[in-house]
């Protein structure tokens, strides 16, 4: 069991919203993409000892688990939200956020660092290059559609066409994890992070949504996590065609969000080519 004090418990619900039974804004699939990556099974029996709510889930997996994988996880879920806070303007207690790293740096045993890296801007400044097309789960004819909308996302952004930008960027993406889902069925759905219909049966993949091949492609290894953590602005693109979704969630991109989507397909692209 992980050496948490009750003081620090307190100081992580905070951070982490769980008054509500929730954590954070993790939908049960993106919940179980994030620990799978650490090789827990957080939907399992084991840490349902206080409820099935994600909030009791995670009080279970503090109880049950060792400081140094409590430390990892808390980590990667602080990291994510500061990443929020930069591309959404998400609000959070900084003082609180900086309390929680130093009790994730503790149970891992290093410091902690004081204030939230600029993760996005060191992923931005990440070299990416696009990889030979070929290696791609794809048809051939579709492999020169995909080059073709590559192309024009990156005369969109040269022109300031944003939207534009994450329209191809998000269609490129879903393709290329729609083909890299049907080279390897078994194992995209046997993730725990796999979309289910009613009748527990996984969805067939042409059902499924870009957010939710994001978060099994993550969560099977075939995405790395920074994939996950800055995709924002391409998960639900598709909303973003019709104007009405895209006056109801607010979304404006600009050229920050279009770059950091542009950044994303490239890295993507080379996590599913086996060049990254």
């Amino acid at each position: 069991m992980s050496s948490l004090t009750e003081i620090e418990k307190r100081y992580l619900e905070k951070v982490l919203e769980m008054g509500g039974g929730w954590v954070l804004d993790y939908s049960d699939a993106t919940y179980a993409a994030l620990f799978e990556r650490f090789g827990i099974d957080i939907h399992g029996s084991r840490f349902q000892k206080y409820g099935t709510s994600k909030a009791k889930k995670m009080r279970a997996f503090w109880e049950l688990e060792n400081d140094q994988i409590v430390g990892q996880v808390l980590d990667e879920i602080l990291d994510t939200l500061a990443v929020e806070g930069e591309l959404n303007d998400r609000e959070y207690d900084q003082s609180v956020w900086n309390k929680s790293k130093e009790i994730a740096a503790r149970l891992r045993g290093v410091r902690a660092r004081s204030e939230p890296a600029t993760t996005i801007d060191k992923f931005l400044d990440q070299e990416f290059a696009t990889p030979n097309l070929d290696k791609l789960p794809l048809e051939g004819a579709v492999v020169t559609i995909i080059e073709t909308r590559i192309e024009e996302a990156r005369r969109s952004l040269k022109g300031g066409a944003y939207l534009a930008t994450i329209f191809l960027c998000g269609s490129v993406l879903e393709a290329v994890l729609l083909g890299a889902a049907r080279s390897d069925p078994e194992q995209f759905n046997r993730s725990n992070a796999c979309p289910r219909s009613e009748d527990g049966k996984p969805k067939p993949f042409q059902n499924w949504k870009l957010a939710e091949l994001i978060d099994v492609a993550c969560a099977v290894g075939v995405l790395k996590p920074d994939i996950q953590k800055f995709g924002h602005g391409l998960r639900d693109f598709r909303n973003y065609i019709h104007p009405y979704e895209q006056m109801l969630s607010g979304f404006t991109p600009d050229e920050h969000t279009a770059k950091v989507s542009m950044q994303v397909l490239k890295a993507a692209l080379a996590s599913v080519a086996g060049e990254r």
